[in-house]
């Protein structure tokens, strides 16, 4: 099969050093799989600046294999100096009607790769999304960076939302939802400079709000970029599924019984954003396969 499975968007990048403000222009995307494949024949490209995920865009909804969209976004306080330190992620939905929308491929695209000066037209060829291919194909924003610029690894963990890798999983037949806490990044120690002593809380709640249960990892000491790789397992009937709300909280073990939050997300019924409901909505629907996302912790 050839590289281009996922779609191939043609995508221009202009940067403006002085207004230190980048406008990406989505022109068209080509290289779509098959209609049998993604049950789509309507396309929409997202767009978000990384690592802080606050400046999104989406394209207007375009139909037929070879969509045309030409439309651009801009993204402000792109800082010349640190452009190391970003990258935009595309992802292509198919949209179907009265459906959930459904990823189809993404890629991250590194702003080391910019002109500083004028327009830059390049393909952007993208690649099965990583709830697609299982977790550990995707690193995080921190070891891409460092492996592609060691430069700009250092400033880029300072300026950093703290992230949490998390994968879900139900079992319809047995009613068991499985949530792994796979791994952290950029988690801060907010009183000391040392890295911190962490663990992850995992609390169901029902429709009202009530606790159905929790547990918890144990804790790793003295890294900001922890992995746990450690699953629980909750009984939730298929009828409960829509009704629960699961919340991570990222706790600093400190020293005489004191702890401190770094941060929270939660999924499910009162998901805290839109990536934790698609998060949990892409788990309904994929039949028994684990799906793995990261999510920017939200401060207490």
């Amino acid at each position: 099969e050839p590289v281009a499975k996922y779609g191939t968007l043609d995508v221009t990048f202009d940067y403006d050093s002085q207004e230190q403000k980048l406008l990406v222009t989505v022109t068209a995307v080509t290289d779509i799989p098959t209609y049998s494949r993604t049950g789509g024949s309507s396309w929409q490209v997202h767009l978000v600046l990384l690592p802080i995920k606050k400046q999104r865009a989406k394209t207007s909804i375009q139909r037929g294999p070879c969509p045309v969209f030409t439309e651009t976004f801009k993204f402000n306080h792109v800082e010349s100096e640190m452009i190391g330190n970003y990258a935009v992620r595309f992802r292509l939905y198919s949209v179907r009607r009265m459906k959930k929308e459904r990823i189809v491929g993404e890629k991250i695209f590194y702003l080391t790769k910019l002109n500083l000066q004028g327009k830059m037209s390049v393909p952007v060829i993208l690649e099965p999304s990583y709830s697609l291919s299982g977790c550990d194909s995707q690193m995080s924003m921190s070891e891409v960076s460092c492996s592609e610029s060691t430069s700009s690894c250092q400033s880029l963990v300072h300026g950093s939302a703290p992230e949490i890798l998390v994968g879900l999983l139900y079992n319809a037949t047995t009613g068991r939802l499985s949530a792994e806490v796979i791994k952290g990044s950029h988690f801060k120690n907010l009183a000391a400079n040392r890295p911190p002593n962490t663990y992850v809380k995992l609390t169901l709640l029902n429709s009202m709000g009530q606790e159905m249960s929790k547990c918890k990892t144990s804790i790793r000491r003295g890294q900001p970029n922890p992995v746990y790789k450690e699953t629980f397992v909750f009984q939730v009937a298929l009828f409960q599924l829509s009704d629960v709300t699961l919340i991570l909280s990222v706790y600093n073990k400190r020293s005489m019984k004191r702890k401190e939050m770094i941060g929270w997300v939660s999924l499910g019924l009162n998901s805290s954003g839109e990536d934790e409901l698609n998060h949990w909505t892409e788990m309904k629907e994929s039949k028994g396969q684990q799906v793995c996302r990261w999510h920017t912790l939200l401060e207490s």
